[in-house]
């Protein structure tokens, strides 16, 4: 089978295309045709084995050596041990702790997967298991989001933050959305009532004051987003730097034991509220915005393109079994 690979740490260039082997379930997994998978900023940090978290998985090179976690497709194999699946299921699903879904094929655990919809397609179905599970458990489980609230996305126009933004919209916040000039006009367009371009301005300065922060870029220090905050205001750490890491880890900890404000890190679960984000898709409420797709021979130019900052959504690498996204 076709599968991007990559053997040691790097830029895009360090991923091949090869003929790799055709993997063979465990008792617990199943064997997928991948039909599409999406891009997530997880991909980009993995790829360069930065932050130096990610070498927990391989200090010196990666010890997964097909990047995607993101996928959707169609089983054609089940392990002994499967009950909930069977040859022929369309599914989709986070395989972040398996990996391997830049690749034609791939064996996944059973829990990570759930039954895609007939209302999806394979590339919208891939769109969504990372980026929109992480937006509504910052909002909604880390975040205790209110109606009425005022909520700043931090990264709104990237593929968790355009989530964010639609389900901060549903849940009744007044939503202002941070990100680069080039994707104000997308935030609009999907439900934020306020957009910053943060190169022309910063938040943190700006005498404005947030109920809940959002922060899925890490892009300032915890005593900034402190100030941003309203007097018992709630900041959600996505992923950044070890540096922000270990401030929010200390220095946030401190804030919430001595204050009102309460600044943490989200600890993200993959796949949890699938079923609910797509009872929500289904009624219209939340979409997933996708920017552009690419074949799998292009993941290096897709990646590439994730880690400028220029992605509008999320990325989806189509695998040409008659995608329709």
């Amino acid at each position: 089978m076709k599968a991007v690979v990559y053997k040691k740490y790097g830029l895009p260039d360090v991923l091949e295309l090869k003929e790799v082997e055709k993997p063979t379930p465990k008792d617990n997994e199943v064997l997928i045709k991948v039909h599409a998978a999406s891009i997530n900023a997880s991909d980009w940090e993995f790829l360069r084995g930065s932050p130096l978290y990610t070498r927990m998985w391989g200090l010196l090179k990666p010890t997964y050596q097909i990047l995607g976690s993101d996928i959707s497709g169609r089983i054609e194999a089940v392990g002994a041990n499967v009950t909930r699946f069977q040859p022929g299921d369309a599914v989709l699903g986070d395989i972040l702790e398996r990996w391997g879904g830049f690749a034609e094929y791939v064996c996944a655990p059973e829990k990570a997967l759930i039954l895609k919809p007939a209302s999806l397609t394979y590339g919208q179905a891939a769109a969504l298991p990372q980026a929109a599970s992480v937006a509504l458990q910052g909002l909604r489980d880390k975040g205790q989001i209110q109606p009425g609230q005022k909520v700043l996305i931090n990264g709104a126009g990237g593929g968790a933050g355009s989530f964010a933004v639609q389900l901060a919209k549903f849940f009744g916040a007044e939503v202002t959305g941070v990100d680069s000039r080039a994707k104000l006009d997308m935030m609009r367009s999907i439900g934020a009532d306020h957009v910053i371009d943060y190169a022309g301005e910063d938040f943190t300065q700006n005498a404005k004051s947030y109920d809940l922060i959002l922060d899925l870029v890490a892009s300032h220090s915890i005593y900034d987003y402190k100030r941003a905050l309203s007097p018992t205001g709630v900041y959600v750490m996505v992923g950044g730097s070890m540096t922000h890491i270990f401030q929010t880890l200390f220095l946030g900890s401190w804030i919430s034991m001595t204050g009102r404000k309460k600044m943490g890190i989200l600890g993200a679960k993959p796949n949890k509220h699938l079923d609910y984000i797509i009872e929500l898709i289904e009624s219209g409420k939340v979409f997933p915005v996708i920017d552009r797709q690419y074949p799998l021979s292009e993941v290096p130019k897709a990646l590439q393109y994730l880690g400028e900052g220029l992605a509008k959504g999320k990325i989806v690498i189509t695998l040409g079994h008659h995608n329709k996204t």
